[in-house]
């Protein structure tokens, strides 16, 4: 759940925190890191001049095209460019901000201008836009780091210990076989050994049935009851059934899960505060308006949307 909000996403920001509730409940996942670049690599290109937005680079009908608009053409147009080299992506953005203007003068002539449709759209889109700009200067721009570090440290705080445990296991097809190698460990034989001869698990053939470390519901429930179940270095003295087969499980150590670093989720705890703040704008200004809605079921089904936000 990275935060990476770009002009183009923040019109619908309000439309994207009301389909999924944000939380910082993935801070578990890590994200990599950049490898190094190798010591002998190139020195970096030196970055190129600064550009005037003012410059013009084409006119249209006596009209001038600047460098903002094809920024703006650009940005707007991203996803058309994707596929294409970035050395055609700027003559591709020129010649559609061309053909942009040269439509919508002819639209203007044939008066769809005026046409009510187009106007509420028109309408809708500038609503939109001005939206979006109220959410980047009025809520993102806001943000301290102050307040991302305070987010990450109340989540942090506010999250209960998880233990994870480390385990090996033999997977058999039969109640059978698995009571003959517990018979077998309980003679002295080695765990990892007979799970290299007998599990029916690929990767546990060669890696002596290691699991590795998981968490509380990594696992189905009967062989994640069992292996919580576990002391560290013991084994199941039944076998536990799933619907893989049958397990004979071993507890190779248990600790307590470390939260994530500061530095691996603060996009995400970035994003739980500007969530935070996002309704809480929306909330303010909407206690302010006056908003009317006859429909008495579709007036339910807003206030019901709305009390879940």
């Amino acid at each position: 759940m990275s935060l990476l909000f770009r002009r183009a996403s923040l019109a619908s920001l309000g439309l994207a925190f009301g389909l999924s509730a944000l939380s910082l409940s993935p801070l578990m996942a890590q994200e990599t890191a950049p490898a190094p670049a190798p010591a002998d690599a190139a020195a970096p290109t030196p970055a190129a001049a600064p550009v005037d937005p003012n410059a013009v680079v084409a006119t249209v009908n006596g009209q001038p095209l600047t460098e903002a608009d094809l920024m703006l053409a650009e940005g707007e147009l991203s996803q058309q460019f994707a596929q294409l080299p970035p050395e055609q992506r700027r003559a591709a953005a020129l010649s559609a901000a061309i053909e942009i203007r040269v439509m919508a003068a002819q639209a203007v002539t044939t008066g769809l201008d005026k046409d009510p449709d187009f106007q509420r759209r028109m309408a809708f889109l500038q609503q939109r836009a001005l939206h979006g700009e109220m959410v980047e200067k009025g809520v993102v721009a806001k943000v301290t780091d102050a307040e991302v570090r305070a987010r990450y440290d109340q989540e942090i705080a506010n999250t209960p210990p998880v233990n994870e445990v480390h385990a090996r296991h033999i997977l058999v097809k039969t109640k059978e076989e698995a009571e003959a190698i517990i018979k077998q460990l309980d003679g002295g034989a080695d765990f990892q050994k007979l799970a290299n001869e007998h599990t029916s698990d690929p990767s546990g053939k060669t890696s002596g049935g290691d699991l590795g470390w998981f968490g509380p519901g990594q696992m189905v429930p009967e062989f994640d009851k069992a292996a919580f179940a576990l002391e560290v270095g013991k084994y199941t003295e039944q076998p536990v059934q799933s619907q893989f087969g049958w397990h004979v499980i071993k507890l190779e150590d248990k600790r307590t899960k470390q939260p994530p670093a500061f530095d691996d989720v603060k996009d995400q705890a970035k994003q739980a505060v500007i969530r935070d703040k996002y309704f809480a704008l929306v909330k303010s200004l909407r206690a302010g308006a006056k908003v009317e809605i006859p429909d008495v079921k579709l007036k339910q089904a807003v206030d019901t949307m709305e009390a879940g936000k």
